[in-house]
């Protein structure tokens, strides 16, 4: 090959060369770029599928205050369950929780006074202040979780008084508290029994043969068995009234719930027309009375006191009437398990009708909580009964009975 030939074949191998290494190095520039894009792909989907994985914020559908005498409760229901924290506030307390706000605010009642919302201290915190009345303590904060049919809830209960070292209870801070000092617990209150006597004032109930007004004896009656539960020193015990006066028939259930009775017993006296009847019967509630008497109460407005201890406003109707009948029913078990005590403990020399034990629709029996029979004595149309019922050895029999069947239902004996 010539010189010349020579030199024009290595001009061609350099060319071609360079065409080489110039394709290799675009390939290596794209497999780069494209290596890049790949790789970062994962992240902007991780980043977009975080954002929408975050839960949305809770928000606050509705909001109540329901006033229980001995505390003020306050209920907020939420889309979801979400933190907060019980704060001081110079008006009252304060409620920092991660929440919208959809609801209007509770008007006042009970302890609080107003409640009114500001920005919380974090972003998507709102704070709710409630002023209250006076000092108030936190005694109960919480979030319910969903159920009955119900969203989550936080409820929050305020009692009169001052708060001490660790009255107010937070999620934050309840772990680092340091254990209270224990203290020698309260003894728990003697049983409340609630005697009624039957009729009273401008209604004098039977007239006996003798002339005797029912009133007086029932009255007369109850004063003797408040006597003898005292005397013992294991009741309290308390007159529907204590004097000629009259006392509607739903305001005596009325009156012993407001009292906190643990038992009611209603004395009555009974009169018959044309009939030589005679002896003590003793009632309780009737099944188609309590199905009734549930109903009126799920029915009403107002249900926050219905149940001694539970709050059924914030029940649905069906939730609330199934607790009202579930209360009624246990509460007359107990009044039939009373009144066959004060059967096995009556005096011997106490008359009785035949099947002594029943039912009716009588008012003074209705209430949800509190067992109570009623007591008719006797009947104040037969001679013997109505100088039995007069006479004040006889008194000292029947309460003596009701005595020993009340020690035998709350299990103490002398």
């Amino acid at each position: 090959m010539s010189q010349k030939g020579a030199i024009q074949s290595m001009a061609v191998k350099t060319a071609l060369a360079a065409r080489a290494l110039l394709t290799i190095g675009c390939l290596c520039l794209l497999w780069m770029a494209t290596g890049i894009a790949v790789a970062q792909t994962p992240v902007q989907t991780a980043s977009v599928a975080s954002a929408r994985m975050m839960p949305e914020p809770a928000r606050i559908g509705a909001a109540r205050l329901g006033d229980h005498g001995d505390k003020t409760r306050f209920v907020l229901e939420l889309t979801r369950e979400a933190p907060f924290t019980i704060l001081p506030d110079a008006s009252g307390v304060a409620v920092e929780m991660e929440a919208a706000l959809d609801a209007a605010l509770p008007p006042a009642k009970g302890l609080v006074k107003s409640v009114s919302v500001r920005p919380g201290a974090k972003a998507g915190h709102l704070r709710l202040i409630l002023a209250t009345t006076g000092p108030a303590r936190v005694q109960l904060a919480e979030i319910i979780p969903p159920r009955d049919g119900m969203p989550p809830r936080f409820v929050m209960d305020l009692a009169a008084g001052k708060a001490g070292p660790g009255a107010v209870l937070t999620p934050a801070s309840a772990s680092m508290m340091s254990p209270p000092v224990p203290k020698e617990k309260p003894k728990p209150p003697l049983p409340m029994i609630v005697i009624d006597p039957g009729h009273g004032g401008q209604d004098p109930g039977a007239v006996a043969v003798s002339g005797a007004y029912e009133k007086d004896i029932t009255l007369a009656m109850a004063k003797e068995v408040r006597r003898q539960l005292l005397a013992t020193g294991r009741y309290r015990v308390a007159l529907t009234r204590d004097k000629d006066v009259f006392i509607p028939l739903r305001d005596r259930p009325a009156l012993a719930r407001a009292k906190g009775a643990d038992l009611f017993i209603s004395l009555h006296a009974d009169s018959i027309t044309g009939r030589q009847v005679r002896g003590l019967s003793i009632y309780t509630l009737s099944e188609k009375a309590s199905d009734r008497e549930a109903e009126m109460l799920a029915q009403r407005e107002n249900q926050s006191d219905a149940i001694v201890g539970m709050d059924l406003s914030v029940q649905s109707a069906d939730i609330a009437n199934i607790l009202i009948g579930m209360s009624q029913r246990d509460t007359m078990n107990q009044s039939r398990r009373f009144a066959s005590l004060v059967l096995k403990n009556l005096d011997p020399n106490v008359a009785v009708l035949p099947g002594p034990l029943r039912s009716a629709g009588f008012a003074v029996l209705t209430a949800p909580d509190v067992p109570a029979i009623l007591v008719e004595m006797g009947y104040l149309s037969h001679s013997q009964d109505a100088k039995l019922l007069g006479s004040e050895t006889h008194r000292r029999r029947m309460a003596g009975s009701l005595l020993r069947a009340v020690d035998s239902y709350f299990g103490v004996g002398r």
